[in-house]
């Protein structure tokens, strides 16, 4: 079977780009490489230099392939909320453009790279996917616009679907395979990391006063090999069933002191940290219910213990080059 991956060069494409090749798939990625890297790619991939937002690209990548994993998106929340255009023509247009060309070539399954962030502000916890969606920045908006899109693709083309609601990625390969920490990152363990190697002097938690055991904000991460699991799963999945929406969280919620302490044991540095006011938008809690995808997909979460997402973590960073 012939799976292509869109965004295959960046953080969580590579890995599930490593979990196919490993379980026998031939894979082909597609990537402009403005937010991923190429020395990340397994070589057992082709790899196509490319955008989802070019037709004639899309065709090229498309070419013999039996299944679409689509993660070619731009992600963070407060450069989306700055330039809302970028977003909805990355995440929203090129996603068009690629369905469009899937449509054309009757390629008929398409694992979609989802966020939690299409709920919004949490009303109950754990979220779960009856969960109201109600985004608070473009790029939530952008995904759920796709969400609803493939709904209505699914009525009309016969496109099968599994949009896969992330929590908070985060972790390397356990075998230590991807070697280059992904670009420009925006969350809470990855700047952890690049204060512990000193890239960054400090970093800041926003709020300590949360009504959480330590005062700091709790959130569930997921390790990124068990979220590459998760889709291959899906592409089984739709081989013969109808189109699905799922949360992948690991059920379990670590605040931010609590992953600055149990950095600090791992990597043996200081980590200095600067307490500063709380986010506009920012919850105290946020905890994924993924009872559905453990019972659809048979999947669950095997490496997002905390102590596991932050030591292969720091087994990447530990070795990165500090840039002043």
């Amino acid at each position: 079977m012939k799976i292509l991956i869109t965004g295959g060069a960046g953080y969580i494409g590579a890995h599930v780009g490593l979990e196919l090749l490993d379980q026998g798939y031939e894979v082909v990625v597609l990537d402009d490489l403005s937010m991923g890297t190429k020395e990340n790619v397994d070589t057992r991939a082709e790899f196509i230099l490319g955008s989802i937002l070019n037709r004639e690209d899309n065709e090229k990548a498309l070419d013999g392939v039996d299944a679409v994993i689509h993660m070619a998106a731009f992600k963070a929340a407060g450069e989306s909320v700055e330039n809302p255009e970028k977003y909805m023509h990355n995440n929203v247009y090129g996603t068009l453009t690629l369905l469009d060309t899937m449509v054309d070539l009757s390629i008929q399954n398409f694992v979609f790279s989802s966020s939690a962030a299409v709920y919004g502000d949490p009303k109950y916890l754990p979220i779960d996917e009856r969960h109201p969606v109600n985004p608070i920045n473009p790029y939530g908006e952008s995904k759920l616009i796709i969400e609803k899109i493939l709904k209505d693709v699914y009525e009309s083309k016969g496109i099968r679907s599994a949009s896969l609601r992330y929590f908070n990625a985060a972790g390397y390969d356990i075998k230590g395979r991807i070697r280059i920490p992904e670009k420009g990152p925006n969350n809470l363990l990855p700047i952890v990391m690049e204060t512990a190697n000193g890239t960054r002097n400090k970093m800041n938690v926003f709020g300590n006063d949360y009504k959480t055991p330590d005062g700091t904000g709790v959130r569930d991460y997921i390790h990124v090999s068990d979220l590459a699991k998760a889709h291959i799963l899906s592409v089984n999945y739709l081989k013969n069933n109808p189109s699905i929406t799922v949360n992948l969280g690991s059920e379990v919620g670590y605040s931010v002191q609590e992953i600055i302490d149990t950095a600090r044991k791992i990597t043996g540095e200081i980590i200095p940290t600067e307490i500063k006011s709380r986010r506009s938008g920012d919850p105290p809690k946020l905890v994924a219910s993924s009872e559905n995808a453990k019972e659809i997909l048979k999947w669950s979460a095997e490496h997002s213990e905390i102590e596991t997402l932050i030591s292969t973590m720091w087994e990447i960073y530990c070795h990165a080059e500090v840039t002043e």
